[in-house]
This record gives structure tokens, C-alpha cells and sequence, in this order.
């Protein structure tokens, strides 16, 4: 597979490979919750047996994990967070499989396409809450953000999320990504108890040297609180691509020019019309400029093969950290969520390259995370 620095496309290395992981442990046994505005039962979480325990669409009223078997249009953002956290890599041979492979979830939809609501995500952790013995849910992703600022002693949302840190469930919050100056952070992420999570970016290999802050939010909550407390990879993270999109046809097209000899390239284009309008207007061109036109198609499209294509946002760091947590309470399940939070604080790291106040303190480190949750087992 192709390197992050090839220039014909984009193939970020694998999150274990970038910010390192115990292989020991796979999340298995727990259970964690997702609110987002849609999901899909992708094969990374389905085979070869499912993971995903129950399904609830707080928006139209209904449940069952059979209604995922469907993609809809507002089903690509859940979709890729759960499988951030949460996938075995099927359909990739093991190779963007998470830190947390045999994780279990519970997936809510708060939200459509267009819009999640502050109320709506209110209602999700109030579902998660009442259901929290049922599915022994001991971890909530929430990787959107309200509709305003507000304070936790007052804001309906933040206190949700309190009452549910309170009865044991890690909230693990994206911060947003409005990281070009200081602002306030919004519930969930903005609660004090919550683990809100911002960004860094190592154009997908740490080992370049180029490890930079990403454009996460950060700054000071309403009640003063200073946000995020940790970061992880927010950029350059490898991701499924929602099936029956228009995404898919264009990457299983590139992927299949690509592979293609030359002399095959225009009758392939011409047997897919309107797939890809650039290579239809170029279908009768010399086969070396058909394959500059494919190559900045992978390119552009951030395409890594069919079925994955790169992503980046604080909803996809949000879910690292999830899959570390995962991690942390199959090591020892008696951690609450005051104790995950510490450790996860504790054994972060500073990056010299990212300012204190975007950072918070630090950048997660799974494998002393989990050495540190395994010593608690003894303590």
C-alpha cells in the first residue's frame, strides 16, 4: 500500500502504528454507547459476527439493529466514528483495525443530516442513562457538540451528562473544530467531568517529524474551565466509505482505473457515465493523461482504496480515545469514570509542537494508560 507522502494518493498508516497500543486488549467485554445523526451496519462491525447490540432512532421512533442494514444520507458520520473505534478492519484485511476490535455498541440517533439539536443530544444521553444496566454501557461517545454555550450548573444538556458520569459511564466528548482562535466550548465537551478531546496532526506518520496541532476548538468553558484535556489524531485517519454514495462509485471507479492496463481505461470510463464528470470529458485522451486525471482523482478524493478514504475532525479523535478507554476498563473494569479520566490525564504526554493551552495535557498514550489501569488492579 501506498505511503502518506505518495503523491499519486493517500494512505495514512494505521492509528496503533502512529500513537502505539496494547495489543492485549481489544474492548472485549465492554460496551460503549454512540449518539450521532445516523449509522450503518459496516462490515468492519458486523463481521464475522455482529457487535452491535441495539440500535435507537430518537428522531423518527423507532428501533432495531435491522433498519442499519440500509445506508441513508445522514448515515456516514456515525458510521465512521464507530468504526474509528470500534472496527476489526474486514475490509482491510486487519490493517485499519482499531485499538479496540471487539468493542460492543449502541448506537442512538440524535440528529439527520442537516442539523443534531442541543435537546436531541439531551434526550440521546438520557436514552443512554435509562439503558445503561440493560447493555452494561460503560463508555458514551458523543462526538457532536450543542447548539449554544452555557454553564453546567444550569444547562439541561451538561447536566444530563453529569447524572451520567455520576451512575459510571466515561463521557468522551469531540471539542469541535473551530480551532482558529480561543472560544467557548460547547456541551457536552464543555462539562468538567466529560473527557473533551482536541486534535494533533502527523500527516498520518509520526515518524516525518511534521506533528503539528490541528484546527480543534479549545479555549475556556462558560464556568471558566480550561478545554480540552487531551488530544489525539484528528487528521489523516483512515475511515469506510458509506456504501450506495456517490463517494463509493467514484472511489470503486478510481480503484478500478487504476488497477487497469492502459488500453482498458476508455472503455471502462465509457461503460460508468457520470460517475466522474473529468474522466468522462476525457475518455478519448492519450492513456498517459487519463492516468494524471485518475491519480489527482485518488488524490483529491483523499481515496485509500474502495472501500476507505481518509477523514479528518475532533469526531474522529473523540473515538480514539474511546477505543483507549475500552482498553482501559477490559484491563480493569472496576475503573470509574474519575479514574479513567486521571489516568488518561496522567500519563499524556506534551507536544512541544502544540501550543499548552490547545493540548491541554497532552497527547494520549494508550500502552501507559493501560499499564496504569492494570497497576490499580493492585492497588
Amino acid at each position: 500500500m501506498a505511503s502518506s507522502d505518495d503523491p499519486r494518493r493517500i494512505a495514512p498508516l494505521p492509528i496503533a502504528e502512529r500513537i502505539g497500543a496494547d495489543p492485549r486488549f481489544t474492548g472485549k467485554g465492554v460496551v460503549a454507547a454512540f449518539l450521532d445523526a445516523g449509522f450503518y451496519a459496516h462490515p468492519d462491525l458486523t463481521r464475522p459476527t455482529s457487535r452491535i447490540l441495539a440500535y435507537e432512532n430518537l428522531i423518527h421512533g423507532f428501533r432495531g439493529v435491522e433498519h442499519l442494514e440500509h445506508p441513508e444520507p445522514s448515515s456516514w458520520h456515525g458510521m465512521m466514528s464507530s468504526v474509528v473505534a470500534a472496527g476489526n478492519g474486514s475490509l482491510s484485511d486487519g490493517r485499519f483495525r482499531s485499538l479496540a476490535p471487539e468493542l460492543e455498541l449502541v448506537l442512538v440517533k440524535v440528529g439527520n443530516m442537516s442539523r443534531v439539536s442541543h435537546d436531541d443530544i439531551t434526550r440521546g444521553i438520557e436514552w443512554v442513562l435509562e439503558n445503561r444496566e440493560r447493555y452494561n454501557i460503560r463508555i458514551l461517545n458523543v462526538s457532536c457538540g450543542g447548539d449554544y454555550a452555557a454553564s453546567h450548573l444550569t444547562d439541561t444538556l451538561s447536566r444530563m451528562t453529569e447524572a451520567a458520569i455520576r451512575a459510571g459511564i466515561v463521557v468522551v466528548a469531540a471539542v469541535g473544530n473551530q480551532g482558529h482562535k480561543p472560544h467557548h466550548i460547547l456541551p457536552p465537551a464543555s462539562v468538567p467531568a466529560a473527557i473533551s478531546v482536541g486534535g494533533v496532526d502527523d500527516r498520518g506518520n509520526p515518524r516525518l517529524g511534521r506533528v503539528t496541532h490541528y484546527r480543534s476548538s479549545y479555549g475556556l468553558t462558560v464556568d471558566g474551565v480550561a478545554k480540552p484535556e487531551v488530544i489525539t489524531l484528528a487528521d489523516w485517519l483512515a475511515a469506510p466509505i458509506l456504501p450506495g454514495t456517490p463517494t463509493a462509485e467514484q472511489a470503486a471507479l478510481l480503484e478500478r482505473l487504476d488497477a487497469a492496463p492502459d488500453e482498458e481505461l476508455a472503455a471502462i470510463i465509457r461503460a460508468s457515465p457520470g460517475v466522474f464528470h473529468s474522466l468522462d470529458e476525457a475518455a478519448n485522451r492519450q492513456p498517459y493523461l487519463l492516468r494524471q486525471l485518475i491519480n489527482a482523482g485518488l488524490r483529491d478524493a483523499l481515496v485509500i482504496n474502495e472501500h476507505y478514504k481518509v477523514v479528518d475532525g475532533t469526531s474522529f479523535a473523540a473515538p480514539i480515545v474511546t477505543s483507549v478507554v475500552a482498553q482501559m476498563l477490559e484491563a480493569n473494569p472496576s475503573l470509574n469514570p474519575q479514574q479513567v479520566k486521571r489516568i488518561l490525564m496522567q500519563t499524556a504526554r506534551r507536544l512541544n509542537t502544540v501550543e499548552l493551552e490547545r493540548q491541554g495535557y497532552g497527547a494520549i498514550q494508550p500502552r501507559l494508560a493501560v499499564e496504569r489501569a492494570l497497576r490499580m488492579t493492585t492497588n
